[in-house]
């Protein structure tokens, strides 16, 4: 035993105890956050158009012009710029601005984290 004896030990199991309702805790925060983003893209993904969006930039498999991705999908700017952002928000695409031109691309390791085969369903 150690110095103090009984004592010791009961550090101990206060110790792992303390450890295992932190452990507890942090995983249902972490699970809730999970959640929250699993709603979010659950919810950008819901819409006809978003979707046809992910799916023209799929099939590029590289970044394309927002103009592009609204002419494709037969979006006005101002439609197109709301949908957009809600993927944005989401976390299922970025948008990078060079100059005047905005371009979007699929951010991966949303899908791969959240929807691991959801992109070849496309």
């Amino acid at each position: 035993m150690g110095l103090f004896g009984q004592y010791d030990c009961f550090l101990i199991n206060k110790k792992l105890a303390d450890n295992t309702y932190f452990l507890y805790y942090f995983s249902m925060y972490n699970n809730l956050v999970k959640d929250k983003q699993r709603i979010k893209i659950l919810k950008a993904l819901a819409d006809e158009t978003r979707l046809q969006i992910i799916r023209v930039l799929f099939q590029k498999e590289q970044e394309a012009k927002c103009g592009e991705v609204g002419e494709l999908c037969h979006m006005s700017k101002s439609n197109a710029s709301y949908h957009f952002r809600t993927l944005r928000e989401a976390g299922l695409i970025h948008m990078r601005n060079e100059g005047q031109s905005k371009f979007l691309r699929i951010n991966q390791e949303t899908f791969e984290r959240y929807l691991p085969t959801f992109l070849e369903t496309l």
